[in-house]
Order: structure tokens, then sequence, then C-alpha cells
């Protein structure tokens, strides 16, 4: 049983998914901290490594690292695994939330048990960006990518196809030196296995031809083919992680069905009114886990008035259609990255990407803190203070595991 021999890194992994809160801006620290500080699964080198390849890619970029993680670690397998792992937790908290949301309603987040943890979020992607900068800026060229980075991508936050511009742009930077080359290899070409990219296509093409028919001809079970092919398509084409998928389901459930050329079609739409998608991306913010998991919820809304089987059904599709794409993808992408960077252009180009990578950091990092109050003089704005450079300090200097700061925050807030 090789599995077996992977127990350890699949409890850290388990205690990740039930502990990374903060959204894919925070993961990255927790990660630092839980696969490379406290046992090192992986080198600083490669998740920074993952993280810049995962940011290339559309889907969930937080869920593509893990999953690069166990891959590295134990092949397909592994990674399948690792996924299944990472994105239970989150995925089944959310679609509980789907019937019990009548008694949650609109809670707001911000106050009582939560409300340290979005500064505890900025403390941790903090201490990933300072770490991130000792390893990836280092000359004259990477200071001025990730300073150039940093400004754009805090002016342009909500427009994510800024975010693989600049990536693709530092790659193209740093390759006008001849000074940054690989050690010298004989490069042998490699098998490249098509399997998961045409399987990607297919499932896409599949999926649209099905809902497209179900939709046309009423088919009795419609809303489920339709489910799938929405969440499949959106984890297929999100640049910029929850950010942007919330709004496109927002467009999708809401904005179109309730549009005037739509409203009194006696075509079955899905509908999902406003406020309730709005409960479900509050407090998918303030559980852990990958953001994306608002699918389950999302799933599970679309079928609320047509019983427990059913609504079960609706976030079971919105948990695989969701991450599918994602998994597809980055395990078919990175075996082919790991053969091109061999080469003296990519090789080259890793260093601006990587420096890119570390100016979106800091400018999350800024950004988020525009949501924080740290401006005035009041007893919130100077715990919020505490709590962020403490879990700075904490992460820098101590040997405490990542879960140990979170439940201390949430006592904190619970206690405030």
């Amino acid at each position: 049983m090789k599995i077996l021999r992977h127990i350890s890194f699949l409890k850290a992994v388990f205690l990740h998914s039930i502990t990374a809160f903060g959204g894919p801006q925070g993961h990255f620290g927790m990660m630092m901290k839980t696969f490379v500080d406290r046992t090192p699964y992986v080198t600083k080198e490669e998740l920074m490594e993952y993280v810049s390849f995962c940011q290339m890619l559309p889907g969930a970029s937080s869920t593509q690292t893990l999953t690069l993680i166990g891959y590295k670690r134990g092949g397909v397998p592994l990674a399948v695994l690792t996924l299944i792992i990472w994105i239970g937790p989150a995925c089944t908290l959310m679609g509980a939330l789907s019937f019990l949301l009548g008694n949650i309603g609109s809670t707001n987040l911000k106050n009582g048990l939560f409300q340290f943890i979005q500064p505890m979020a900025i403390g941790f992607l903090a201490y990933a960006a300072i770490k991130a900068f000792k390893i990836s800026v280092n000359n004259l060229i990477t200071q001025i990518l990730m300073l150039f980075a940093m400004t754009v991508s805090y002016l342009t936050f909500k427009n994510p196809i800024v975010f693989p511009i600049l990536i693709v742009a530092g790659g193209i930077a740093t390759n006008f030196s001849d000074k940054r080359i690989p050690e010298s290899e004989k490069i042998k070409p490699r098998h490249i296995r098509w399997t998961n990219i045409w399987l990607f296509v297919l499932i896409f093409i599949l999926a649209g031809l099905l809902s497209s028919s179900a939709r046309k001809y009423e088919w009795p079970n419609r809303k489920a083919y339709n489910l799938f092919e929405n969440f499949y398509r959106f984890g297929s084409f999100v640049f910029g992680g929850g950010d942007v998928l919330i709004p496109m389901m927002l467009d999708q459930y809401v904005a179109r069905p309730n549009a005037p050329q739509f409203k009194e079609s006696k075509e079955n739409f899905i509908r999902i009114e406003r406020n309730e998608l709005l409960t479900g991306a509050g407090i998918v913010r303030a559980i852990p886990g990958p953001v994306f998991s608002i699918a389950s919820f999302t799933g599970g809304m679309a079928y609320k008035n047509d019983g427990y089987q059913k609504q079960m059904l609706g976030a079971f599709i919105g948990s695989i259609a969701i991450f599918l794409p994602s998994a597809l993808l980055v395990l078919f992408f990175f075996p082919v990255w790991q053969y091109l960077k061999k080469f003296v252009i990519v090789y080259r180009s890793l260093e601006g990407i990587n420096a890119v990578v570390v100016g979106l950091m800091f400018a999350a990092t800024l950004y988020l803190l525009k949501d924080v109050s740290i401006m005035s003089f009041s007893e919130k704005s100077f715990m919020n203070i505490g709590v962020i450079l403490g879990t700075i300090i904490v992460l820098k200097y101590t040997k405490i595991p990542a879960p140990f700061i979170v439940i201390f925050c949430l006592l904190i807030g619970l206690l405030g």
C-alpha cells in the first residue's frame, strides 16, 4: 500500500483544509508554513514555482498549487487524493449551508467569531510575500518588475486578465539578458501525454451539447445537465479566483433570468435570489478552504424547492464540476512545463515570473488592507493591527502550527 507512506502528508493536507482561511491570498502563507517550514514536503523554491505556474492557468489557483504538491510527492493518485481531502470540508460546509440558509439569513460576518480572520489572513499573506521576496527578488530587474507588478495589479485588482498579462510580461523582460542561463545539459525530447487535455476538451463539448439539448427538449432532469455545464465552464475560464467566479454566478443565475427578455418566459431557467447568493458569497469568506466551494452552495440553492435528495445532488454537481477543469489542466500542463523550463528562454522567464508573483502578493496585501479598519484611533483598529503584526511575528519567529493561530484569532473574536 504505497498510499500508507503518505499518511502524514495527507493529515497535514486535512489540517490545512480546516484552517486555511482568507482565500487564495491567505492560503499561500499557510502553505509556506505547513508544507515548507514545519515539514519540508517541498522546498521554498518549488512552492514559488508552483504558485507562479498556477497563476498562468484558469481555475482555483490555491487548489491547483496544493494538487501539485501532492503530485510531486506521489504522482497522480496522491494528487487526486490531495484534491479530494482539500475541497471536502469546504464543499460539505457550503453544501450544508444551502439547507440552512433560511435559519442563517444574511448574517454579518464582520462581527463576532470571525471578525479577526481577515486581519489574520492579511498577516499570513504579508509573511509569505516577505519570504518570497527574499527568494525571488535579488537584482535590479526583479526589483523593477516586482514594483511595477505591485503597482499595476493594485490599481487594477478587480480586472483578472491583468494577472496573466503581467506574468507573461515579466517572463519576457528577463529574456533580454544573456546572464541568466540554465546549466548546460542535453535536453531529450519528451513524450507528451495528451489524455488530460483531450478529456478536458471532450467533457467541455459534451457538457455543452447535453445542456443545450436538455434545455431545448425540456428533459426531466435538465437542471442537472445545465448546472454541470455552467460550473464546468466557470472552472475552465475563470482567472482571478472567487472574486471573478461570484460575479459570473450573479450574472448567470440572477441577472439573466430576470432580464426583460427572459423574465416573462416560460422556459425553465435556474433562478437564485440575489440576497441568497450574496449571503453565500459572504459566508464562504469566513470558512476555511477554497472560495470555489461556493459552487456547492449555489448548486444546492438551485434545487432548494425540489427536495433534499435533489438539493444534495445539486451541491455534489457544483463541487465536482467547478474543480474538475482545474485538476485536468494543471496535471496536463505541469509535466509539459517541467520539460519546457529546461530551455534557456523558459528558464530565464522564471526569474521574471517569480518577481511578478511577489508583486502580486504585496498588491493583494495592500488591497485587502483597504477593507480592514487600521487607520482610526479605535480599539478595533488597534486590535486589527495587533492581529496582523502578531501573525507575522509568530510565523517568522516560532514553530507554532497555523491551525493554532487560526483558533486563537477565532477565540479573541468570540471574546471581543
